[in-house]
């Protein structure tokens, strides 16, 4: 005959599985953190320089640069002082990319010093100058997209420079914002501090136009009242990894000229590849690139009537009175990059004709590389610019690793982004 069980034995067992399921380690796990409002700051075109800024404290205006790999500045006296040794993991990874005008070693070597020594870089003058790593915050807002919504302050990772870096940049310039695809880059940091979707927007302005706008998180993005959400109309393409360098390349398939393919050397395009870059004011094209282009362009516009001494350092130049001007710019063969998974990046009269001599000339904004061979491997097929980047809204996707492009309708701009702060 079994022995009863005492009447609080049910008590105990279901008291121990209770135990049991508060210890075991799925309840432990933290709750994933929800993810946050995007962050907005505007974008300014420096006319002198055609670089762009963007402001990330009340006294610090940075260059945007795709392809820097840092965030830099001369320093405020109010960042915290350095605290990164040179062994610690942020050290390595400050140093992680060098431009070849720096020092071949610099944070990793410790024979010599102690404290984190990096070498942030002036894209423009190409230099670069010794500096300390510092902890240091941006302040930016909020966004739904529409408007500013609160203030939020960025911890972030940056390096002291010496103020001669600051050569051939704005003249408000205090450093240079690196949006590279790198783990101390502008965009990174903004993930990390602030729990956004890896992934930023560039929205850039033209001159005489305003500001342009970049969220750091994606979107959304409205610039038009009763227009569509922006983000929703974005075409992809994958974004390429160099080892070498953390910019953004994108694979394009061929070049057409109002829709007529350019005839280019075979592998012209995938030697070398096309990158972004808005340090550079317009696209830059090898010799074996350049030399098919400009002539195809000039036959298509059949303007001989209307050339004019070429502007430096543009290599076709038109009698801006003599063009017939549109809404999407001058009159001229549309340019269109085929891209990997069959869509078209392609760009009109605003994107391919610029005005120089206070508007009395209009140039092809596309430049020949100065310093390289017709397919030089070691150099980039094609640079693309800032200015063939304008009335474009640009997605850098580092999740999926995709670059979403949409052009905008003739009539929105990007300095119609509304930054009236909401109360």
């Amino acid at each position: 005959m079994r022995a009863k069980m005492p009447k609080h034995s049910n008590l105990v067992f279901v008291l121990a599985a209770m135990l049991l399921v508060l210890v075991s380690p799925a309840s432990c796990a933290a709750p994933p953190q929800p993810r946050r409002d995007p962050v907005v700051v505007p974008v300014t075109k420096d006319p002198a320089t055609s670089l762009y800024t963007i402001p990330v404290r009340f006294y610090d205006n940075l260059v945007i640069d795709l392809a820097g790999p840092l965030a830099w500045s001369t320093c405020a006296d109010d960042h915290l002082p350095a605290s990164f040794s040179c062994q610690d993991p942020t050290c390595k990874l400050a140093n992680a990319y060098r431009a070849p005008s720096c020092p071949a070693r610099g944070g990793d070597d410790c024979s010599r010093q102690k404290v984190c020594q990096v070498y942030p870089y002036n894209p423009v003058a190409s230099q670069c100058a010794a500096g300390n790593l510092v902890h240091t915050r941006f302040i930016a807002n909020t966004t739904d997209g529409k408007n500013p919504l609160s203030q939020v302050s960025v911890k972030a990772v940056a390096a002291c420079a010496p103020k001669k870096l600051l050569a051939s940049l704005p003249s408000d310039a205090t450093g240079v914002a690196g949006l590279a695809s790198s783990g101390l880059a502008l965009p990174a940091q903004v993930v990390s501090s602030q729990n956004v979707a890896n992934k930023f927007l560039l929205c850039l302005p033209r001159l005489d136009y305003g500001q342009g706008v970049a969220i750091f998180g994606g979107g959304p993005l409205y610039l038009l009242e009763g227009q569509p959400e922006l983000t929703s109309t974005l075409e992809h393409t994958p974004l390429l990894k160099n080892k070498d360098n953390p910019s953004y390349y994108i694979s394009v398939k061929a070049i057409a000229l109002d829709y007529a393919q350019l005839p280019l050397p075979r592998r012209a395009l995938a030697t070398g590849g096309v990158v972004l870059h808005t340090r550079v004011p317009y696209t830059l094209l090898r010799p074996d690139v350049y030399s098919p282009f400009v002539r195809a362009f000039e036959k298509g516009m059949n303007r001989s009537d209307a050339k004019v001494a070429a502007v430096a350092p543009f290599g076709l130049c038109y009698r801006s009175s003599a063009l017939w001007n549109t809404r999407i710019g001058y009159y001229s063969p549309s340019v269109t990059l085929t891209l990997e998974g069959g869509k078209n990046y392609t760009m009109t009269g605003t994107n391919t004709l610029v005005n120089v001599n206070n508007r009395d000339t209009a140039c092809l904004a596309f430049v020949e590389m100065k310093g390289v061979k017709a397919g030089d491997a070691q150099s980039p097929a094609a640079i693309i610019g800032g200015f063939q980047m304008e009335h474009f809204v640009l997605q850098f996707d580092l999740e999926k690793q995709q670059l979403g492009f949409a052009r905008l309708p003739y009539y929105v701009s990007c300095s119609q982004f509304n930054f009236t702060k909401l109360h």
